[in-house]
């Protein structure tokens, strides 16, 4: 048994892996969670107990981060502002969090002597063009495009930094698009699966061109888990599931899938800086730590995903309204 300190563990990721550590281990675990918007204490509620604790708290606070990550054996950094139309309307926020925050628990673990690993994502390397044969690897130049990429950038390279100046026992991982429960509905999948089930038109930015490689988030955990037992301190793995679809693919299949026609969407403005398309090599993970995801039907994945949105309306529909009127504020209806 260990005890591990999970930021944003109320957040999309964080909390499957909190659900992912509640049920296949037995270790203690501290839930670190300031609770914005993008946190929801009811994903993890029903968790909460004897081995499950909620500190309601942010990382920015440097006393209360430095307290917490004295007293865990592993720190497992998920908490992060990342919502990109977000990022461009108000990236100050972005950079407090993103990087401010993770110095403070870099700080923290490096003198207290903890295990830490750092939650990344793909979008840290740019983008490529729509027909390039290339996959993003763990030598790939870092070249991000918003602010909420530059920011987790920065975050990456801090890490890195303080594994070679001050011998902190940490690894990153940098994973491409989540979906899967509790995903926050801003986010483009379960925005598109709210509003069929509400009978509005999904929305779809430009041409719908722009191309994600899909995990569905217990993959993700999974190989989390996976890195913090068994990788290498120092190296950095890439997560990805082969999961390559352009947004109007999606659309449409969520569509399908939910009884609809196929064109029953509506294409809106553009974001600006929209990244063409992200991919993922996963080679190092797949042969150096044995990892393989349990999702290899994005079609099927994503049915349990419009499933559970489905059977949980009262987990997001108090968010919904405000969710469209920001989108309606940016241009995006």
């Amino acid at each position: 048994m260990a005890k591990y300190l999970i930021t944003g563990g109320a957040g999309f990721i964080g909390a499957n892996f909190v659900h992912l550590l509640s049920n296949e281990t037995d270790h203690e675990v501290t839930v670190l969670d300031a609770l914005t918007y993008a946190g929801n204490k009811a994903s993890i509620e029903g968790l909460l107990g004897n081995r499950i604790k909620l500190v309601h708290g942010d990382i920015r606070d440097h006393g209360l981060v430095h307290e917490l990550v004295e007293d865990h054996d592993t720190v497992v950094h998920f908490a992060a502002e990342s919502h990109n139309d977000n990022s461009l309307e108000s990236p100050d926020s972005f950079v407090t969090t993103n990087v401010v925050g993770t110095f403070n628990l870099l700080d923290a673990a490096t003198k207290s002597s903890k295990r830490y690993h750092h939650i990344s994502t793909d979008e840290v390397y740019g983008d490529l063009e729509l027909d390039d044969p290339q996959r993003f690897t763990e030598t790939t130049p870092y070249n991000p495009s918003s602010p909420y990429s530059s920011t987790k950038a920065s975050s990456d390279l801090l890490v890195k930094a303080w594994v070679r100046s001050f011998g902190l026992q940490a690894t990153i991982t940098n994973c491409s698009n989540n979906y899967g429960p509790y995903q926050h509905i801003e986010k483009f999948i379960p925005r598109q699966i709210t509003n069929v089930l509400l009978g509005i038109r999904p929305k779809l930015y430009g041409s719908g061109e722009n191309v994600r490689d899909w995990i569905h988030v217990e993959d993700h955990n999974r190989a989390v888990l996976k890195v913090i037992e068994e990788g290498q301190i120092g190296e950095t793995y890439l997560i990805g599931a082969d999961g390559e679809k352009n947004n109007l693919e999606v659309t449409k299949l969520i569509l399908q899938l939910m009884g609809k026609s196929e064109d029953d969407f509506d294409f809106v403005k553009d974001r600006a800086g929209h990244d063409l398309r992200y991919a993922i090599d996963s080679t190092k993970l797949r042969t150096e730590l044995g990892w393989v995801p349990k999702y290899t039907s994005f079609e099927s994945g994503l049915e349990q995903t419009i499933d559970w949105y489905t059977q949980n309306p009262g987990w997001w529909q108090p968010l919904k309204a405000q969710v469209e009127a920001r989108y309606a504020s940016q241009g995006h209806v």
